[in-house]
């Protein structure tokens, strides 16, 4: 029995460790704009429907240019879980839908944060997420109400 008992409390242990261990390896995805763009915040809404194609500028009429990561980066499937509530095979499922009825394209994606942060920088109409380790001078955090 004591010997049951002891395997029970490591594997609970073991697993609570994982589990730790597994949030802890997350990152803080922000989405993130250059200083010189005029954004804010946004809402959920408004950053879903850029990041999904559905619209190409904001309310006032100021156009918007999403950039995303190429799949497989982790900042990327924590950015469209978090925020825009679809999963990776969700997405592309999304995307495949679009595509194949001709009524849009996805994002342009670059290979790392760094990268989306280069192009942000470079473009005051568009809008990225990065982690918020990588936040620097040259953007700024969007707040997503």
């Amino acid at each position: 029995m004591k010997a049951a008992v002891k395997q029970w409390v490591g594997f609970v242990g073991g697993l609570a460790f994982a589990l730790v261990a597994n949030t802890a390896a997350l990152a803080d995805v922000v989405p993130v704009v250059s200083v010189k763009s005029t954004i804010a915040h946004l809402s959920k809404k408004e950053l879903t429907d850029i990041f999904l194609g559905r619209t190409a500028q904001l309310s006032g009429g100021e156009p918007v240019v999403p950039i995303d990561q190429d799949e497989g980066v982790a900042a990327r499937d924590e950015f469209y879980t978090t925020f825009i509530g679809k999963t990776a095979a969700q997405l592309r499922a999304h995307w495949s839908k679009i595509i194949f009825t001709g009524r849009g394209k996805p994002p342009l994606a670059v290979p790392s944060g760094a990268e989306a942060r280069k192009v942000v920088a470079a473009n005051p109409h568009a809008i990225a997420y990065i982690d918020r380790s990588q936040l620097d001078a040259s953007v700024k955090a969007v707040r997503v109400d």
